[in-house]
């Protein structure tokens, strides 16, 4: 194989993981959106919520951990790694949203009540470490 068909070849699989990362985080971001009270971008964007910010940007990071982990694991076997790496970050993106939940309802932590509130709460940096966390645990199980 030349230098141009090596090059070819990784682009396109550099190109296929990118999208099916990107895809992961846009799906990923409205189930947490759908997950917390309000429009999630509206609360960001115009309330400037830190709380909604760093629930949202621990969630990315999670996600983008497990895709991460589903490249790593897939040894360079492309197809293989596409489905894994979309499998698994579904996976991750549900079992986060469950936390999340789970946190409200048993811990107390009210994501409604955080994305409410104009400071940076403690709750928020706990829930934002669950999702790094579970996207970490999520990810070395790929691996």
């Amino acid at each position: 194989m030349t230098l141009l068909e090596t090059l070819a070849r990784g682009s396109g699989a550099v190109a296929s993981y990118a999208a099916v990362g990107v895809l992961l985080m846009i799906v990923g971001f409205y189930v947490i959106d759908w997950a917390t009270p309000g429009k999630l971008s509206e609360i960001i964007r115009s309330g400037r919520n830190p709380n909604a910010t760093l629930l949202a940007s621990s969630a990315m990071a999670a996600v983008g951990l497990i895709v991460a982990a589903s490249i790593w694991a897939s040894g360079g076997r492309l197809a293989e790694g596409l489905a894994g790496t979309a499998v698994f970050g579904l996976v991750g993106i549900v079992v986060q949203t469950v936390a999340m939940l789970v946190f409200d309802r048993i811990v107390g932590i009210s994501v409604r009540d955080l994305v409410q509130e104009p400071e940076l709460q403690p709750g928020a940096r706990l829930l934002a470490v669950t999702h790094v966390a579970i996207g970490l645990i999520t990810a070395v199980a790929v691996i």
